[in-house]
């Protein structure tokens, strides 16, 4: 009888052990990372990475990526929020409004992805030639609460200057990207403050010049125009995932910056056929000489663009509380075991 509940014991034991082992093989190998991002240059590293393998390499084959192309920033957040995406590519100020709507629980900066890029381009004929005489234009950027729409608020707040519905004269229209471009040609806006590669595309397709770019307004010519977020429940139940997705963007990174022709060429094919738009050579090469690929999330341009959000009015009554946006502790993992510089992590 003994010898009989001790099998059964075993068969038990052996069957506990089968179904906790396969639970546990279930819970590695059905780990999927949601991905998003824009199929564009300033999202370069989520561009290459996707398209060469890196990140699935990095990742090992047990993991799942499942990537989503999106159009704009606050697509991406909503994304993050409803915990559709793990992982996103996008721009500093929808990263920033996501934050506070939150109440600083959604979601954290855990690396940079590019700094530069972004023009203001007039039309030669609209006599824009210094900050007063944008009094009485009209000027479009590319969504209302978006990166390029609070930098140019900011600009003319610092000008004295005011946009029309807050009782000024500079009306600010804002329009998607190829809307900016056809109105900008057909001469119903006077300028625009875009990204890049958009304004290449208006000093090239639409003959407009650039009365201003951005990142003559920042310390050392850098500021954050692109970011990589991650969803702060991934974030915790993940870890190794995330550390592992940067050290691959870390790689792709320091890839561009040493192969920008190649960088350059494979951006260009992989927009075309994740997008199907065919950029010329020529302002793929003027658009990528205004941006910089980089790791370093350059936080100071984050506070500051903050500051401007709140004075436009897109933060609510008081300048929230920003502490925990940023998280590197991650990413300076990887950055020592590389024998790299660490980023800095202070807000100053």
């Amino acid at each position: 009888m003994v010898t009989i509940l001790r099998i059964r014991v075993s068969l038990l034991l052996l069957f506990f052990f089968i179904v906790t082992g396969n639970a546990c093989s279930r819970k590695i190998t059905d780990t999927s990372v949601r991905v998003g991002y824009f199929p564009n240059i300033t999202h370069a590293q989520a561009v290459i990475g996707m398209a060469d393998g890196t990140f699935a390499a990095y990742l090992g084959p047990q993991i799942k990526i499942k990537s989503t192309l999106f159009n704009a920033g606050p697509s991406i957040i909503e994304a993050v929020f409803s915990g559709d995406i793990d992982i996103a590519y996008v721009g500093p100020s929808p990263v920033i409004n996501g934050y506070v709507r939150s109440g600083g629980k959604a979601l954290r900066v855990i690396a940079g992805v590019a700094s530069g890029g972004s023009l203001f381009i007039v039309r030669p004929d609209s006599r824009v030639k210094k900050a007063a005489d944008l009094s009485g234009k009209r000027v479009a950027t590319p969504q209302l609460g978006n990166t390029q729409d609070i930098a140019l608020r900011g600009y003319i707040r610092n000008c004295g200057l005011k946009p029309r519905e807050k009782g000024g004269t500079v009306d600010i229209l804002p329009l998607r990207n190829p809307d900016i471009l056809n109105l900008f040609m057909r001469k119903q806006i006077d300028g625009a403050w875009v990204p890049e590669p958009w304004g290449t595309r208006l000093i090239k397709e639409a003959g407009g010049e650039v009365f201003l770019d951005e990142k003559t307004l920042w310390k050392d010519g850098r500021f954050s125009s692109a970011l990589m977020i991650v969803g702060t429940n991934f974030l915790e139940k993940h870890p190794d995932l995330v550390k592992r997705w940067l050290a691959a963007h870390v790689k792709i990174t320091r890839w561009i910056n040493q192969h920008p022709k190649k960088a350059k060429r494979n951006v260009c094919n992989q927009i075309k056929a994740l997008s199907g738009v065919s950029l010329p050579k020529e302002v793929i090469d003027d658009a990528f000489s205004r941006l910089e690929a980089t790791y370093d999330p350059i936080i100071p341009s984050l506070f500051s663009y903050a500051e401007m959000a709140y004075h436009a009015k897109f933060l609510g009554n008081q300048m929230p509380d920003l502490s925990g946006l940023v998280d590197l502790r991650l990413l300076n993992e990887v950055l020592k075991e590389r024998s790299l510089p660490l980023v800095k992590v202070n807000n100053k």
